[in-house]
């Protein structure tokens, strides 16, 4: 017995380093990947704020001293209503800047940056068992959403999306309520952080119900089990009416064929489920309870203190023209967006070219974020950042079938050398963009017009004055306390949202294209003042004519501040 137990002791110490080996091996490969992966977001991560950091600083500013109003003080239109769609960003993003100024506000966006990457890696991670390929797709997808890292709502909201696709998966494969919670929770912060996107968090329940759904019904056999329905009313008519009717051996004959059928039917569907050619179909009982989840979820748009706005703010802006006249909103030209071709191609050679099966919910995710992405390039950055999960899902499974380890993979990339080439390799690339963005200011006077403000600021009147500015700087104008015609709170300029019956949106926009005769605009609106782009349209046809209605009192290499006389005089009597 002794002898026993000493070599079954023998055999556990043996197996221990082993233990031991395998978990410092991932251990040291995720503590080198979360450098990385933190290294690259700060370094992606821009210096200079970009315009709708400024109405929000602005709004947290009013919303800390009169709380949410739904009126809108910074335009000197009146009347106009406000939703307020991202108030408590909105809030939390002044106190920062209260506490900390416009550096707070840069090393905030620089950690959630890190920790929108880290939680992507993370969860891509649990999701694949495949670390280095998690890291690959998680510095891939960052890279494409650039652009899109700035001092926005929407930097929290991809985070939260995120880890919702982790709660989806896990609930579904576990049925654990810590995840339900977590489901809960997410649209309750999104319907108050940035109300815009609440409705799109129900989208990403809707491949997980249609797989279940396709499932249900393929089990379903329907034509069959309608025949079966009609044979078994048969056989209770004849029981009951006809008993010595001669029809009714043959008929429960029939039956029992029809059922030996259908049985065979079944478990070649299983089969066939089991090893599918290309597409993979899972019915998870759990899903029904996904289903409850979601439409629970719905209460949380009304756990705001913004009304009804999480319910009706997209449709109004879908039934207006602002998504048709703002970059981001466009549908995305393909033949500009090297990156998403790359992911496409990329998508479409593993699909076709090798044996490797992607889940049903997948596809429909996958084939959803594609559709959108096409209609609205914003939506670039979903198919960025749920794509590169789905990837690493596909690539995982191919590892699988070609019977390859994920940890010899991770093993060998923590050889010193290997390691020492991922540190200068994505080191190199991300001090190349930390050294590119030295010495940027948080405010550039490219972009905005700073010191016309502050010539505007020591001179004009802006208890009497009516500015004429265009959309790109308002934001920094009614920062700086000067009342704007426009922002880049596009929704609140256009009727569905203003309460007004003049479309202020719409008449910038044709009137900074020349579709509409500035002068005419301006007359509607009583302008006294007008500030813009030294090279917009309008102010090289007042330059050209020397048109006497305007009398240039500021300019610089960017813009220019005019007078508009009549509006003047008339106001003088």
């Amino acid at each position: 017995m002794n002898f026993r137990h000493n070599k079954e002791e023998k055999k556990k110490e043996k197996q221990e380093p082993n233990k031991n080996k395998q978990v410092s091996t991932g251990f040291r490969f995720t503590i080198l990947a979360i450098l990385l992966i933190s290294l690259f977001c700060f370094a992606i991560t821009p210096v200079t704020l970009q315009n709708d950091t400024f109405y929000t600083i602005k709004i947290g500013e009013h919303i800390e001293k009169y709380g949410v109003d739904m009126k809108d003080p910074f335009s000197w239109h009146e009347g106009l209503s406000y939703t307020y769609p991202h108030w408590l960003y909105d809030w939390l993003t002044y106190l920062v800047y209260d506490a900390f100024g416009m550096a707070g506000i840069y090393a905030v966006t620089c950690l959630l940056s890190i920790i929108l990457g880290i939680s992507l890696y993370f969860v891509t991670q649990k999701l694949t068992k495949n670390q280095v390929i998690s890291f690959l797709v998680t510095i891939g997808a960052m890279y494409v959403i650039k652009s899109y890292v700035t001092a926005r709502a929407q930097l929290v909201t991809f985070i939260l999306f995120v880890w919702t696709i982790y709660f989806i998966e896990q609930f579904l494969s576990t049925k654990k309520k810590r995840y339900a919670i977590g489901l809960f929770v997410i649209p309750l912060v999104i319907a108050n952080l940035h109300t815009a996107v609440w409705p799109f968090y129900f989208v990403l329940y809707l491949p997980y119900i249609a797989e279940y759904m396709i499932a249900v019904l393929g089990d379903f056999i329907f034509y069959h089990k309608m025949e079966l329905a009609v044979q078994k009313l048969n056989i209770n008519w004849l029981t009951k009416k006809r008993p010595d009717s001669p029809k009714l051996a043959t008929i429960i004959e029939k039956n029992k064929e029809l059922m030996a059928k259908v049985d065979r039917i079944k478990i070649r569907r299983e089969e066939e489920n089991q090893n599918p050619y290309k597409i993979k179909i899972e019915k998870r009982k759990t899903t029904k309870w996904l289903i409850v989840i979601m439409i629970l979820c719905v209460l949380t748009g009304f756990l705001t203190p913004i009304g009804n706005t999480p319910f009706t703010y997209l449709w109004k802006t879908m039934e207006g023209n602002t998504t048709q006249n703002i970059n981001e909103h466009l549908p995305m030209t393909l033949a500009n967006q090297t990156e998403v071709i790359c992911a496409l191609v990329i998508f479409l050679s593993i699909l076709l070219f090798t044996k490797t099966k992607i889940r049903l919910a997948d596809l429909c995710m996958l084939a959803g974020l594609t559709y959108l992405m096409f209609l609205t390039k914003r939506q670039v950055t979903m198919f960025a950042l749920v794509g590169a999960i789905i990837l690493a899902r596909l690539i995982q499974d191919f590892y699988q079938r070609v019977k390859m380890d994920p940890q010899k993979l991770v093993h060998i990339m923590e050889a010193p050398i290997a390691m020492i080439l991922l540190i200068v390799f994505f080191g190199s690339i991300s001090l190349k963009d930390i050294k590119n963005k030295q010495g940027d200011p948080y405010i550039s006077e490219k972009s905005y017009p700073v010191h016309a403000c502050d010539f505007i600021l020591e001179n004009v009147d802006l208890g009497k004055a009516r500015f004429y500015n265009e959309y790109n700087y308002g934001s920094y104008l009614l920062f700086r306390g000067i009342p704007v015609f426009i922002d880049s709170r596009a929704d609140l300029y256009a009727p569905e949202f203003s309460g007004l019956e003049d479309d202020i949106f719409m008449d910038f926009i044709n009137t900074s294209s020349i579709g509409t005769f500035y002068e005419d605009t301006f007359e509607k609106y009583g302008i006294t003042h007008v500030i813009c782009y030294k090279n917009a349209k309008m102010n090289m046809i007042i330059t050209k004519t020397n048109d006497p209605n305007y009398q240039q009192i500021y300019g610089d290499d960017q813009f220019v501040v005019y007078e508009r006389l009549s509006a003047t005089k008339t106001a003088g009597n």
